[in-house]
């Protein structure tokens, strides 16, 4: 498959498995599927729509949607024809969608209802190379074309035979994607990625964690994000097992029972609020309850520190974890998780190995990658033998060196092409060795990778001390009451942070101190909210150095988000930002 192209693979599955389901969704609350000899017939069928419409090896096809079977057919069209598909996440907002739809020089843009819809008829004026919009779901003009009709256009064998000898002629290493960087560091840039590149991650994958067409992903995070790309969309599709899409982050509690994955990746938010619901459910448990939720929590917890220390576990420790999976580990996994999951996957933001712990602690196996989107995957933690606080073991075919500023570098058959139409980004984040730079920090310990912060993130104080601000936030956002937090400082005499309060856990410690929690922005501004506060931060900042402690704070009165810029799509910080929107509480803070 190292050799291979997606359209190579896509259908060997669909020969091999046609009468297994191949993707999965809801519609009038009931689930169906899609199997891989129908997924295998649509395909071709928008494939000859694409190229009705003049699309041609090369061309690119924009992808403005949430995840659903309309996405994959989508992309999978135009890698079985040589086009290039370029994904936009649908959080995006306008000026951002009409930048990497300009940028990328896109011909036709597919958009799945009317909200995307009206982003696209926004901007379709502006860009001279839009020439069709495809709508999935019916449209309300006459000029955007429906995603059905495409899909369901009688095929000629003789421009389906065309289309296989063109399909035959693209190469691994022909550009399959331009994927846009989420921008925690400037301007998106088109990272080109080729088919060899989206296919490594799921072939190396395949060497280190038994998979099979008996397994079941739930395809969640963003199919716009590299780590859904390859690991949640070409992976399951190389071998056979069915894709069931989510319908988002208000239905995700109820999909896991009823789909029962074995397996789920995510982005670490998620993981961490599902910690914090199962802790506050079970804090409102009768007494009796509550107490065997915290044994079972605690032999958990001392089965992973023995493993961890490759100690074993002895007959009592065998016996007490028995009965702890029993009487509350199993019943969680099966509320919460369904009954078949195998592996809990975590990559594109750090996760607090704390709530590594605690999935392991009951039962889960919770595996920690890391990547970026010029680079898919590099390492992942390998179920046995995941080692909290590290991103684990490098990926087969991917080597790193850490540099002497202790910046990560790393190369391999995934690397990135480039940045389309940026051969000075290119130049600078590739060196002459082929040694990307990620801008990441950390350190190589026994085989393990460990990500210490972003190069960018540096702070440096006024006395030349340098902090790394992310394992401190890490830190601060154990205490149940911070949400975000943001360590600002260049050039200062001390750190300084912006802190997000947990709003609903604040709302009910304000009712508990009978204080009025309707006014947010009153009630952190009361004197007894930032005496909370400062005792939280003081009790998660024992271990730091009196130079990385915060010395001053501001309580935010809503949460960061998408819409207003202060994170990605995939729900990371962007830290410029903030300083931007935060001048004037930080001009005060570091007064």
């Amino acid at each position: 498959m190292a050799d291979q192209t997606i359209h190579q693979v896509l259908r060997e599955t669909c020969r091999k498995f046609g009468s297994r389901n191949a993707l999965g969704y809801r519609k009038d609350k009931e689930y169906r599927y899609i199997t891989y000899a129908e997924l295998w017939e649509r395909v071709r069928r928008f494939r000859a729509a694409l190229h009705s419409l003049g699309l041609r090896k090369g061309d690119r096809l924009a992808i403005l949607s949430e995840n659903r079977p309309e996405w994959a057919i989508a992309d999978l069209a135009a890698q079985c024809m040589g086009v290039i598909s370029v994904p936009i996440y649908a959080t995006l907002p306008m000026a951002q969608v009409r930048h990497i739809v300009s940028d990328s020089a896109a011909r036709i843009l597919i958009v799945s209802d009317k909200k995307q819809l009206a982003k696209a008829q926004e901007i379709r004026d502006g860009i001279r190379t839009l020439e069709h919009i495809v709508s999935m779901d019916t449209p309300e003009s006459e000029s955007v074309l429906r995603f059905e009709d495409l899909a369901n256009k009688e095929l000629d064998s003789s421009v389906d035979i065309e289309l296989e000898v063109i399909a035959a002629a693209v190469s691994p290493d022909d550009t399959a994607t331009y994927i846009y960087t989420s921008g925690t560091t400037g301007d998106p840039k088109g990272a080109m990625l080729s088919h060899r590149n989206l296919l490594h991650t799921g072939f190396a994958a395949r060497q280190i964690v038994t998979l099979s067409e008996q397994d079941v992903f739930l395809s969640f995070a963003p199919l716009s994000h590299i780590i859904e790309r390859t690991g949640g969309h070409y992976l399951p599709l190389s071998i056979g097992a069915l894709i069931v899409y989510s319908e988002g982050l208000f239905t995700i509690a109820g999909e896991f029972p009823a789909v029962k994955p074995t397996l789920f990746l995510c982005v670490p938010r998620l993981y961490e609020s599902m910690q914090e619901k199962i802790l506050e459910a079970a804090a409102k448990q009768p007494e009796n309850k509550r107490k065997m939720f915290e044994w079972a929590m605690s032999v958990g917890g001392e089965v992973v520190k023995r493993r961890e220390e490759n100690r074993g576990i002895g007959p009592i420790l065998a016996l007490k974890r028995f009965i702890a999976d029993r009487m509350v580990h199993r019943k969680i996994r099966e509320k919460v998780l369904g009954d078949r999951m195998r592996f809990l996957v975590a990559g594109g933001a750090p996760l607090n190995p704390e709530t590594t712990t605690f999935f392991q602690s009951l039962g889960v196996e919770m595996l920690e990658g890391y990547g970026l989107t010029e680079l898919p995957v590099i390492a992942l933690n390998r179920p046995g033998r995941a080692r909290r606080g590290t991103v684990g073991e490098l990926l087969p075919g991917l080597e790193v060196k850490i540099a002497p500023d202790g910046e990560i570098l790393s190369r391999g058959p995934s690397l990135m092409k480039g940045y389309f139409g940026n051969p000075e980004a290119t130049a600078a984040a590739i060196d002459g060795e082929g040694w990307f730079h990620t801008g990441d920090v950390g350190e190589m310990n026994g085989g393990y990778l460990r990500i210490t912060d972003r190069k960018k993130d540096i702070i440096v104080l006024a006395n030349g001390k340098n902090v790394a601000p992310q394992p401190i936030e890490a830190k601060l956002k154990q205490s149940s009451f911070i949400s975000e937090a943001v360590l600002l400082g260049d050039n200062a005499s001390g750190i300084v942070a912006i802190v997000v309060p947990a709003f609903d856990r604040l709302k009910t410690w304000a009712q508990q101190q009978e204080l009025d929690s309707a006014d947010v922005s009153a009630l952190v501004a009361r004197a007894e909210t930032r005496k909370l506060f400062k005792e939280e931060i003081d009790r998660n900042s024992i271990d730091l150095a009196d130079f990385e402690k915060i010395k001053r704070f501001t309580l935010a009165d809503r949460p960061f988000s998408i819409e207003t810029g202060e994170l990605t799509p995939t729900l990371k910080v962007k830290r410029k930002v903030i300083a931007e929107k935060h001048a004037d509480q930080i001009a005060q803070m570091v007064r």
